[in-house]
């Protein structure tokens, strides 16, 4: 399919939500088109999404396709609103609700999905009744029958040929574990065990695949200058060739909704490299999309923005409209210090591409089958993000030869093919960190040369201990310390050794055990095996040591990791004394020759802590209430030539920098609150 080509997106973004059920009057009917421009314009705001129509199935215009809300007290509330964006040079793209529609899904049994699971979103938790009917849930359409297929597309053609729009947001297209007849049958047809939830996954993705093919192809032809968006809640790390129905990416993870502050970096990090332009979105909420009365302090989207546009992201901030039409102020004086920021650096933001001189190989693109967020994937990214090493998260797509180093987390299996494109870049002079069952061929052999072989199975002691040389990173301590997970027997053969697995007394259980947890090691016993080696290039850690990063924050697994980096690629192209909780990214504007490092500092918090979710638990919540200013703040970055000036993107003021050997130059801000911009600019 041929791929729209459409011009950039906007960088200060608001989605405005309005779900607005039949049972409320007057909607719409305190709608001032002067009020709503003014207060976007006023808040910086030069891009906002408005609703064609909503996830209880109403359209907020009079439709000849759908059904216009019944107590819309303006019959064109969304033309109104076209009208006024358009004539303030404000762009509008339009949404429409795709699996979700209440309405229809009442008006038409037929075409609900099924869920094996009975789980419909936003049901009561225990509810038993059949598609849980005695809830207030979304009962999900699926998308495998024809008719909800063209009412879709129908809908879009309406809206694109009657009102200008610079795009359309088609939201919630869901894999919702159907087996209603239709996909029991195509199933059967197409040789899936409807008892096999991955062969239901997998009809799931190709019936969503099926019906963005069909509504691309369609409004691509007619309508080419039209972007299209397809939202699921989730950027699949499954190769470029998912997105060719895109004409750009959005990135929805709202870090109090749920998501926390660790998921978008993440996400952001593969988004960048598929050559799509990405928005991302954080909420103006307290919790999550849908919150009426909820407000975020202004610093927390401020850092949100900042670090959007760090990762080379456009900025947008989710919203919701009172069913009065009314536009909120409060919500907007929140927004506005977060986008005069942006409008600020904008110059420094367009074209910008990361630096980047480590990849993470997906372990969600090799495990497709697995977890979105693969917990390998955020533990490695997490130790990144805190250590300040500019980082890729990729898929086999991508070229690794652009890469210093590549990361292969946990769980990457290597068959013949990826293990000679490994072998290829290391010879070339690449290098590599795996860990655990990562690097081990379909037989369950080393696929390249680690120096090192397996000894046998999995340790049979949990948790073990590890014991390593401060010649792997000076933090190390002197006594073991705990692994709380398994971790294979490993031997070296070549490889240097630079820490070992030892044993506790016994494990835990009825007959013997010490203490409130588990016995401590045993000072006595010869190590089980290797922990840490490195082999010319190529390093590896015994432990799945990311996924064991994530779920248990132990510092000492990351500088196993620190350790590693730092022997592997001795002259970084960006090192800081920001904190943990600081960041850092570094970027290149090769149409002008500037390199921008952005230091942010905002470290979220745990204050929620029984926020309840669907399935009647709770979580704890990480929020940003005020942002304290820290410094001085020292950072150095290797550039490829001396720069002209250096200066900060923000108030122009020029900065004092020290050269150092090798292209390296420092400089040192006095103090930080929240972030930083620094401007590189090189004399050509």
């Amino acid at each position: 399919m041929s791929r729209n080509v459409v011009s950039p997106m906007r960088f200060r973004q608001v989605h405005l939500d309005f779900h607005t059920s039949e049972h409320i009057d007057g909607i719409g009917a305190d709608f001032d088109p002067a009020s709503f421009v003014s207060t976007l314009k006023a808040a910086n705001v030069d891009s906002i999404t408005i609703f064609a129509k909503c996830h209880h199935g109403w359209s907020y215009y009079p439709t000849k396709v759908g059904k216009p809300h019944p107590r819309l007290a303006r019959p064109d509330l969304m033309g109104e609103m076209v009208d006024a964006l358009t004539a303030a040079d404000i762009e509008c793209p339009l949404y429409i609700s795709v699996q979700w529609d209440e309405l229809t899904a009442r008006e038409h049994p037929e075409w609900r999905a099924l869920s094996a699971t009975n789980h419909y979103q936003r049901a009561i938790f225990g509810d038993p009744s059949a598609a849980k009917q005695l809830s207030p849930a979304w009962h999900t359409l699926c998308l495998n029958h024809q008719g909800v297929r063209r009412y879709i597309l129908d809908q879009a053609r309406e809206v694109a040929s009657n009102y200008k729009t610079q795009g359309l947001f088609f939201d919630i297209v869901l894999t919702p574990d159907c087996v209603c007849t239709a996909c029991l049958d195509r199933m059967r047809l197409n040789g899936l065990d409807p008892l096999n939830p991955a062969d239901r996954l997998k009809n799931d993705e190709a019936v969503n695949e099926q019906f963005r093919q069909e509504t691309s192809a369609a409004l691509f032809a007619e309508f080419p200058d039209l972007r299209v968006f397809y939202n699921c809640g989730h950027i699949h790390k499954q190769g470029r060739q998912r997105f060719s129905t895109y004409t750009h990416l959005e990135i929805e993870s709202l870090p109090t909704g749920g998501w926390g502050y660790d998921h978008f970096p993440s996400s952001a990090r593969y988004a960048a490299t598929l050559g799509l332009d990405f928005v991302s979105h954080t909420g103006k909420f307290h919790t999550m999309w849908g919150e009426f009365g909820g407000f975020k302090h202004p610093d927390a989207l401020e850092y949100e923005c900042a670090q959007m546009v760090a990762l080379g992201s456009k900025c947008l901030v989710g919203d919701q409209l009172h069913p009065n039409g009314a536009i909120n102020p409060d919500t907007y004086a929140s927004i506005a210090p977060a986008y005069a920021r942006i409008k600020k650096l904008e110059p420094y933001l367009v074209g910008a591409r990361q630096i980047s001189e480590v990849a993470i190989l997906s372990a969600e693109h090799m495990n497709p089958q697995g977890e979105r967020n693969d917990p390998s994937d955020d533990g490695a990214s997490q130790m990144l993000q805190e250590l300040k090493w500019p980082f890729d998260v990729i898929d086999l797509s991508a070229r690794f030869e652009d890469y210093r180093l590549l990361i292969l987390p946990d769980t990457i299996a290597v068959d013949a093919a990826l293990a000679a494109r490994l072998e290829a870049y290391l010879a070339q002079g690449g290098k590599l960190i795996a860990s655990w069952r990562s690097g081990l061929s379909p037989e369950d052999r080393f696929a390249i040369d680690f120096g090192i072989e397996r000894a046998g199975g999995p340790i049979a002691f949990s948790p073990s201990y590890m014991k390593a040389s401060k010649s792997l990173d000076p933090s190390m301590p002197e006594t073991a310390f705990v692994c709380y997970d398994t971790a294979d027997v490993i031997r070296p053969a070549g490889a240097e050794v630079l820490a070992e697995i030892y044993p506790s007394y016994f494990n835990r259980n009825f007959a013997h055990f010490c203490s409130h947890q588990h016995a401590p090691d045993d000072p006595a016993a010869e190590p089980l095996g290797a922990a840490v080696t490195v082999h010319g290039g190529a390093a590896y850690i015994a432990y799945p040591i990311f996924r064991l990063y994530r779920a248990m924050g132990q510092p000492l697994y990351k500088y196993v990791v620190r350790g590693l980096l730092t022997r592997l690629i001795t002259d970084p192209v960006l090192q800081t004394d920001l904190p943990s909780s600081g960041r850092a990214t570094f970027t290149t504007q090769p149409d002008t020759g500037r390199h921008v490092l952005h230091l942010l500092y905002g470290p979220p918090q745990i204050r929620g802590k029984e926020v309840p979710t669907e399935d009647g638990s709770h979580r704890v919540m990480e929020m940003i209430e005020d942002i304290p200013a820290i410094g001085p703040v020292t950072a150095k970055v290797r550039l490829p030539s001396a720069p002209a000036r250096v200066y900060d993107a923000l108030t122009g003021e020029d900065i004092a920098y020290a050269s150092e050997p090798d292209g390296v130059y420092r400089v040192t801000l006095p103090h930080l609150r929240i972030h930083s911009a620094v401007v590189f600019e090189s004399a050509s």
